[in-house]
């Protein structure tokens, strides 16, 4: 029981991402970009990282985001597509050229020298056939997952991911995969209690991880 006078510390609410909610979710992409911890000023432009790795989603596949709120403040989100072998026509045909445009070519690098480079980066951002994995038949859909740190250790990650995973099985979609900083321990711990396993294609520095829908 709360003493009188006691703040109350409102409960984050997971709920469907609005177009208002496009910078949030930017930031939260950036702030959590290097294995989980924070990539602002690690890129000569902090809209990189969100060009590949949220921005897409969020035109592609608006009703598959879902933000965690607390307090009207999007403190994590989860981003997913149900059919990433159409996402990939899609990224080719309509993504990448403007992609191209405000990216042309990896810039001076930053005094944080990020393993993942800004060359990578970009060419990650241009090469959207990266995302056809070979256990696509069973995992069609695919998701990112981010939460920052005042929000992790609260069961967000595991409410967020159930769901994506719910709105997937509505759809009919049998499984959904992720792909993963092996850098980042903490992450892969979570994902295997949620019961995510390894997928033969996966590589010792970028992990792939599937697990059914229903």
């Amino acid at each position: 029981m709360t003493a009188p006078g006691t703040p109350q510390t409102e409960r984050p609410v997971i709920r469907p991402y609005r177009p208002a909610d496009e910078d949030a979710v930017s930031e939260v992409c950036v702030r959590t970009a290097l294995a989980g911890d924070d990539a602002r000023g690690a890129y000569s432009d902090d809209d990189l990282m969100p060009d590949v790795y949220a921005r897409p989603y969020l035109a592609y596949a608006p009703d598959l985001a879902f933000v965690a709120d607390l307090e009207g403040r999007v403190v994590g989100y989860v981003l997913g597509v149900a059919d990433t072998a159409s996402f990939v026509d899609w990224w080719r045909g309509e993504w990448l050229p403007a992609f191209d445009a405000r990216h042309p070519e990896a810039r001076t690098p930053t005094a944080a020298e990020p393993a993942y480079t800004e060359a990578q980066l970009i060419a990650d951002g241009r090469r959207p056939e990266r995302m056809r994995i070979a256990e696509l038949d069973a995992y069609p859909a695919h998701l990112h997952i981010d939460l920052l740190p005042e929000a992790q250790g609260h069961g967000l990650g595991r409410r967020l991911i159930a769901t994506l995973r719910e709105a997937l099985t509505a759809r009919g979609v049998p499984g959904v995969h992720l792909s993963m900083d092996a850098a980042n321990v903490g992450a892969r711990a979570f994902y295997d209690r949620l019961g995510f396993v390894e997928l033969p294609s996966s590589t010792p520095d970028a992990p792939l991880l599937g697990i059914a829908t229903g």
